[in-house]
């Protein structure tokens, strides 16, 4: 088992995309949370020894985007940053990257996170549009300038959307709906399962907004102090009405599928030694995580692999778990997860076990909701699924967690933690 201690936590509000966080940058999401976290865990910025960031659509003016988070931070310009993209699992890329920069002995205090401006993802051109752009820059004179003007057309002015061409696996050719409509066909997941998974996800979130549980782990942008996804007024009428939008004849809506979304997420991690020598009491502890592989066309089975993978690692079974967050990019993904985890057919074919790894437990799972009402800001989640799981585990006293999500490009990430 690992020893590294996440002394503290922080996200921002989690808005839909072209919403109220639209014009914030994904450099000053990432900077609100990072100067947030070692405020709330009481460092200076000067005991930072790395940074490390998850971010998948790279904005153009910030390449390297945790090196310009760290800066703008005030992180001293001597100390490295650098940034991970394992798409909807980078932010626990950048946690896993950082527990092996302390295990080597690079860092003793790293910030790791991950941010996401889905809003700045921008639209492109296609190549035949782009080479006459690029002609039209290197023209010497008015008549080349015309020349090139005049062949122009219609259709290079129709821009492709950045965010629809990243969502859709350049290998199997299919958007990340399509997968989830595989999935609800592969596992017999009816339109109306789909949508109670769904409504059950914002009266979640909703209920854990007036405990106040969610703004634990916020923290304010200007006069935005909640998550905007989360519908009281939601319902079953509401979502029965909505079209199927990946397929003519499908079963994955807008309604039973998450949101792209803005946002960000930052935690303190260190050695767990180095922790209780201050006599800190840490947020909790990253002790095993694990990556794998799956289908493509099937990414979002990626959680029952790389669990697979972790409980293998540590010798621990789904009895021992005592929370799960399992990431709602669609509620086909987790229906489909949960059959495939109780499924001893399964883990004969596809897993290579004896047994199904067990039942999940709805009790224990997404117990404040998740990205179905929360958003999924695709560089952050991962982040925000440690972040939340640690401080449900503190609420209740409770000792052992395992975070868990699919990865667009056909993977899977788990990562075990647990609390003192």
């Amino acid at each position: 088992m690992l020893d590294i201690a996440i002394l503290e936590g922080i996200r921002t509000p989690f808005a839909k995309a072209y919403g109220p966080l639209a014009s914030v940058s994904a450099q000053e999401l990432g900077r609100i949370a990072t100067t947030a976290v070692l405020e709330r865990a009481g460092l200076r910025p000067d005991q930072v020894d790395q940074v490390v960031f998850g971010n998948v659509a790279m904005p153009p003016d910030a390449a390297n985007i945790a090196r310009v988070i760290a800066l703008l931070s005030g992180i001293p310009r001597d100390r490295i940053a650098h940034s991970v993209q394992r798409n909807c699992a980078s932010g626990m890329e950048a946690l896993t990257t950082a527990a092996q920069l302390i295990q080597l002995g690079e860092a003793r205090t790293i910030v790791a996170g991950g941010v996401e401006s889905m809003s700045r993802i921008p639209l492109l051109y296609n190549r035949e549009a782009t080479e006459l752009y690029l002609r039209l820059g290197k023209a010497k004179n008015w008549r080349q300038r015309l020349g090139t003007l005049l062949r122009f057309r219609p259709r290079h002015f129709k821009p492709v959307l950045g965010v629809q061409l990243g969502l859709t696996d350049p290998v199997c050719g299919l958007i990340m709906g399509d997968t989830a409509e595989n999935l609800a066909r592969d596992f017999n997941l009816s339109r109306q399962e789909q949508d109670v998974f769904a409504l059950e996800s914002h009266h979640r979130a909703v209920e854990a907004q007036k405990r106040g549980v969610l703004a634990e782990e916020i923290v304010p942008i200007h006069t935005i102090h909640e998550d905007f996804g989360p519908r009281k007024d939601q319902t079953m009428e509401a979502l029965a009405r909505l079209k199927p939008f990946f397929q003519k004849n499908g079963t994955v809506t807008v309604g039973n599928s998450c949101s792209i979304t803005d946002g960000a997420a930052a935690l303190v991690v260190m050695p767990g030694q180095a922790v209780r020598a201050k006599g800190r009491r840490p947020l909790g502890y990253l002790r095993a995580y694990a990556y794998a592989g799956c289908d493509p066309s099937r990414m979002g089975l990626g959680p029952v692999f790389a669990t697979s993978k972790l409980l293998h690692k540590t010798g621990l079974s789904l009895r021992d778990i005592d929370r799960i967050e399992l990431n709602e990019a669609f509620a086909a993904v987790v229906l489909a997860n949960e059959k495939a985890f109780a499924s001893q057919h399964f883990a004969r074919e596809q897993l290579g076990r004896n047994s199904a790894l067990g039942e999940i437990d709805r009790h224990r799972l997404n117990v404040n909701g998740g990205a179905i009402a929360l958003g999924h800001p695709v560089g952050a989640t991962g982040t925000r699924l440690v972040l939340t799981l640690l401080k449900e585990l503190r609420r209740h006293n409770l000792h052992r967690g395992l975070a868990t999500l699919c990865v667009g490009g056909g993977q899977g990430a788990a990562l075990l933690v647990e609390t003192e």
